[in-house]
């Protein structure tokens, strides 16, 4: 095999059109189509720059006669050997998150709904509805609220358990087997339409369910019960909004973390501060948002917990990313 054809293997292995890969390379577009169509010869720059592109040897690719694609493994700084993720590893981590992602999606959209029945109940008991004290019906909204907390971590739980045996492609830097990184970009590729429509049709849904109960207290200021009610209703729909972001965000990272980036990039991982302190801070948030619906059993708004616990994080992990490269630049 020659080199022209070796370059448009390894090209498409990667995903890559023409035009990334003369982006990646410096040079024109039409550059990478002669050296793929043999009316012309790369100079030894840019062979060089391949060879680490494509993570293979120069001698591969100068040699005809060389037609195995060297499997050489990478090292890191430390001299140490990088762990290889296979092809059916990369099928069998991909099909666990989709498994992972049901479930974690699942236990939100149950988690967030645990309090409608004792909003509900209240609702019906100040219309007149239940023949129960207002006191015996919170007592009852109570027990199903913790019922379903605890249905909603089983999902959690079950869940983190059968994932963590992947934890290690959080964490440390690998490599891939051929074909693996084209495999998981066209994937990934495919599925960004999709990620698309979750956000967009996520976010509608919650402000719909936003809308619907800020409409209800404008309508009647003094109806209790009808506030309640409507309250049960928004959180339904931020519950079934969240649903569909967490399953496609949580799809979306698993091929991140295939290929090895965004958060999952090889610069991140090396982030050891932001990964100890996010756990930490996600902890804190619970906290706070549950003592706070306990004390003051306003469910109704203890929710917004969430959404500046989100733009906080957003604005805590920028700065540290931001210190971070600037001590490795250093």
């Amino acid at each position: 095999m020659i080199l022209a054809e070796k370059i448009v293997q390894e090209r498409k292995k990667n995903g890559w059109s023409q035009e990334d890969l003369a982006d990646k390379l410096g040079v024109s577009r039409q550059s990478v189509s002669k050296w793929e169509s043999a009316q012309s010869v790369p100079d030894l720059q840019r062979i060089l720059e391949m060879s680490k592109l494509f993570e293979v040897s120069t001698d591969y690719l100068l040699k005809d006669e060389v037609e195995d694609r060297p499997m050489e493994q990478l090292t890191e700084e430390s001299g140490k050997e990088l762990r290889r993720v296979s092809m059916e590893e990369a099928n069998a981590f991909l099909q666990d998150t989709r498994t992972f992602a049901g479930k974690i999606s699942i236990g939100c959209l149950i988690s967030i709904h645990c309090p409608v029945p004792l909003l509900v109940i209240m609702a019906l008991q100040k219309a007149g509805v239940i023949p129960l004290g207002e006191d015996p019906a919170g007592g009852l909204g109570i027990i199903i609220l913790l019922a379903i907390v605890a249905l909603s971590l089983v999902f959690f739980i079950s869940a983190g358990i059968a994932y963590a045996k992947w934890d290690w492609l959080e964490k440390e830097i690998f490599d891939t087997e051929y074909g693996v990184d084209g495999l998981v970009r066209s994937k990934s590729e495919k599925f960004k339409s999709t990620y698309v429509r979750a956000i967009t049709m996520g976010t509608i849904i919650m402000i719909f369910g936003v809308i619907v109960f800020l409409a209800g207290a404008v309508v009647d200021e003094n109806n209790e019960a009808l506030h309640m009610g409507l309250c049960g209703l928004m959180l339904a729909a931020i519950a079934i909004g969240v649903f569909r972001i967490v399953y496609a965000g949580i799809i979306t990272d698993g091929y991140d973390k295939l290929l090895q980036e965004g958060d999952y990039s090889k610069e991140e991982k090396s982030n050891t501060l932001l990964k100890a302190i996010t756990p930490l801070y996600w902890m804190v948030a619970t906290a706070i948002y549950l003592a706070w619906s306990f004390l003051s059993e306003r469910w109704d708004i203890t929710w917004i917990v969430w959404a500046i616990a989100g733009v906080l994080y957003g604005g805590i992990s920028v700065l540290l990313k931001t210190l971070h490269q600037s001590k490795t630049r250093h």
